[in-house]
């Protein structure tokens, strides 16, 4: 078992469903020879050759749109999009057509393809390559979404996205692709998709987050009794582990980087307020960024969910 950082982990993840079925073919701005705008499909065109791993033109909505034509016809094909900012040109095919072929063919046809993207803050890059809309893609029915916290979770959540024959979207930390890395196992293994995991353990308060707002939030919980329950997955997520944990700690704390309104944090709130109202003994608390659009590089520091904000409202939940 070697440590992997995410990059790794998911060009792992990828060598080896391609390996397994042929069916699995790779295509996206740069994927080919540069290996991708962060090198995570690097290795690849070499190994599987230009048939399964594709440079295409630089156009979103020719990349997804492909992508639902291959699904449709039967192939696995995973798209990146370079940012997630960039996926917005593609939200008609992913909406309208990937998200409901299922629906519109009466459950005769599936749309098995997965789009892979970077989102969130942390490189200090230009407008569009910070984007965290998570909430927007969670709002369709027939599009799951994943984001995974770590190396280990990342490898076997793509392997489950690529085996399902719905449309995945896959979003990855941009922060965390080189950041933190973790004891991943060589051979193959999945995480089902839809299940979150206990990240850390604890009585007092249900710290509920992911991708690079879930190691912000475990920093900020030093001295505090806090059970920090990974989402993993975000469409769609796992109720039962959020009503269960808010059940046993009484106070519930959501940490994300996307705007406040109209985030997922509204969504694990409001499923609190209706399924664990009596357990409260203080009102949930949501921690996430400005509604404002997200600034340029020399104040993303200051947009970010910043740990003493965390620790402040661990502290008055407590003391309420």
């Amino acid at each position: 078992m070697a440590r992997l950082n995410l990059v790794q982990a998911i060009n792992q993840a990828l060598a080896q469903e391609m390996e397994r079925d042929r069916d699995v073919i790779v295509i996206g701005e740069d994927v080919g020879k540069d290996g991708g705008v962060f090198r995570v499909t690097q290795g690849l065109l070499d190994r599987f050759g230009p048939d399964r791993v594709m440079d295409t033109p630089l156009s979103e909505l020719g990349i997804i749109g492909s992508a639902v034509g291959l699904a449709a016809y039967g192939m696995k094909p995973v798209a990146e999009i370079q940012f997630m900012g960039f996926t917005y040109a593609g939200l008609e095919q992913l909406f309208s057509h990937a998200a409901r072929i299922r629906s519109r063919s009466r459950n005769r046809y599936t749309c098995p393809m997965v789009v892979r993207t970077p989102y969130g803050i942390g490189i200090k890059p230009p407008e569009l390559h910070s984007e965290s809309t998570e909430a927007l893609f969670c709002h369709m029915p027939g599009l799951k979404v994943v984001v995974p916290s770590d190396p280990y979770s990342a490898k076997g959540l793509l392997a489950s996205a690529i085996r399902d024959p719905d449309p995945v979207l896959f979003l990855e930390a941009s922060r965390l692709y080189r950041s933190i890395k973790a004891e991943v196992p060589e051979e193959e293994y999945t995480i089902p998709l839809g299940k979150a995991s206990v990240y850390q353990e604890g009585s007092d308060i249900t710290v509920v987050s992911w991708g690079t707002m879930l190691h912000r939030a475990a920093e900020a919980s030093e001295g505090f009794d806090c059970e920090i329950i990974d989402l993993r997955t975000l469409r769609p997520y796992d109720e039962e582990a959020v009503v269960n944990s808010v059940k046993k700690t009484g106070r519930l704390v959501i940490v994300y980087e996307a705007t406040r309104i109209g985030g997922l944090g509204a969504e694990i709130a409001a499923l609190a307020a209706e399924e664990a109202f009596e357990y409260l003994k203080a009102p949930v608390i949501r921690i996430a960024a400005p509604d404002a659009v997200i600034p340029m590089a020399r104040l993303e520091d200051h947009y970010v969910p910043a740990p003493w904000r965390i620790r402040a409202a661990f502290e008055k939940v407590m003391q309420y």
